[in-house]
């Protein structure tokens, strides 16, 4: 991320909401019980009195979600070009007001490219013809190291563990998580994040990623775009999330859970100091070991009763 002017923020309002809500159930054994509903809201964003998006969120960090959303999508390079961002559920809007204007707004606007992102992400602009810009450190990630941060991050997923239907980001170092953001798509919860590192000066080059979703492009883009070298989920990646992680050099590891992961891209980036014991065959191995021996059985029991 760029260099901004130190602490300088612009005028911002704090209004988080209620990430979930009590409901009344039926279960199965037709029995009344309360539970918890994820929050979900539409937030219209407007810059320079000018629409740019309606995004749904849980509500939790709109600011923080308005300014990375605006990083992500190349609309601003730093804080210091907002004047204020002020959010008013009342009327369910975002309105950003900058110090000079965005340089090429309308015909940004009319280049829209639709994302896999949860729901329908939206990606403006040329920002993908872009992408030679970016330059990533290379990483050095230990195998212990990141076993233990895969421990660590199984304490979070608040809202989650409360009432489902959200995904979470997070914004790691090595072992540890420094800011945990949960929201209804988890490209909101990593723009809130960029938010967060623009607003508190965060360098991305030794840091990792975390997201409970697929690794899709847009997830790779926006993390390259934030300066974070490693990105990691426990979902799977995309054949287009992995041609860019190939080529901005984002190390991508999947289906990472427990003591198991598969790394898709910078293999050559990790340092395997932690290996579990390897097992004697696969599952589908195995299975067909106990079928063949289970027949060879039933052939010499017949043998000896003829």
């Amino acid at each position: 991320m760029s260099d901004p002017i130190k602490n300088y923020r612009p005028e911002m309002t704090s209004a988080e909401i209620a990430a979930s809500y009590p409901v009344t159930v039926t279960d199965e054994y037709g029995k009344s019980k309360e539970a918890h509903i994820t929050g979900e809201r539409p937030l219209t964003l407007y810059v320079d009195k000018r629409e740019i998006v309606t995004l749904m969120t849980l509500g939790k960090f709109p600011e923080l979600l308005v300014i990375g959303y605006l990083y992500n999508q190349g609309f601003i390079k730093k804080t210091e070009e907002l004047k204020a961002v002020q959010v008013d559920w009342d009327v369910e809007s975002a309105v950003v007001v900058t110090h000079s204007g965005i340089d090429n707004m309308e015909e940004r606007l009319e280049k829209r490219t639709v994302t896999s992102g949860c729901g329908q992400g939206t990606v403006f602009g040329d920002l993908m013809e872009n992408l030679e810009n970016i330059k990533l450190p290379t990483p050095t990630l230990r195998q212990s190291s990141f076993y233990h941060l895969l421990k660590n991050i199984r304490e979070y997923n608040e809202v989650y563990k409360k009432s489902g239907a959200v995904h979470g980001c997070a914004l790691c170092n090595v072992e540890n998580i420094e800011i945990f953001i949960e929201d209804v798509g988890r490209h909101n919860a990593t723009d809130a994040i960029a938010g967060h590192m623009l607003l508190e000066q965060i360098d991305g080059s030794e840091k990792l990623f975390y997201t409970t979703g697929r690794l899709t492009s847009e997830m790779v883009i926006k993390v390259a775009l934030m300066g974070i070298p490693v990105l990691f989920s426990r979902a799977g990646i995309t054949h287009m999330g992995l041609e860019l992680a190939q080529k901005l050099g984002v190390t991508t590891i999947a289906r990472a859970g427990g003591k198991h992961f598969l790394v898709y891209n910078g293999a050559d980036t990790i340092v395997y100091d932690a290996k579990p014991a390897e097992k004697s065959g696969s599952l589908f191995d195995s299975a067909g070991q106990n079928e063949e021996t289970s027949l060879h059985e039933r052939r010499h029991r017949a043998e000896l009763s003829t």
